[in-house]
């Protein structure tokens, strides 16, 4: 929460679409329901690139609305591995470059 624009976060399980830990959000906004349908999102990329023979990862996936982006950050660790960090940002405060940067920080920190 301390990126600049960040309004909710939250690390989920995108096997299970379970939320693991949430931070911000609001009645307006449930973030573990919009946690939940990203992992569609994951798992509908993931097939795709199976069905095209893509050897490869995906880092992040960036969905930009009207007043938000929401980024989603798969976890490449091996102890993240079916993890993702959820990010909900302001569109007009955030700076984009340098959240998808600090989310990669972040990462690199966690222990799972």
């Amino acid at each position: 929460m301390e990126i600049d624009g960040a309004t909710a976060v939250a690390l989920v399980d995108f096997t299970s679409g379970m939320t693991l830990g949430t931070l911000g959000g609001n009645h307006t906004f449930d973030l573990e329901v919009a946690a939940a349908g990203n992992t569609e999102v994951i798992r509908a990329k993931i097939r795709t690139m199976e069905s095209l023979g893509l050897a490869d990862t995906i880092e992040d996936i960036l969905i930009t609305l009207g007043r938000q982006y929401h980024l989603i950050r798969l976890l490449q660790s091996h102890t993240g591995r079916g993890l993702f960090l959820y990010l909900v940002l302001d569109k007009g405060r955030a700076n984009l470059a340098m959240a998808r940067h600090r989310l990669r920080s972040i990462e690199s920190q966690l222990d799972i």
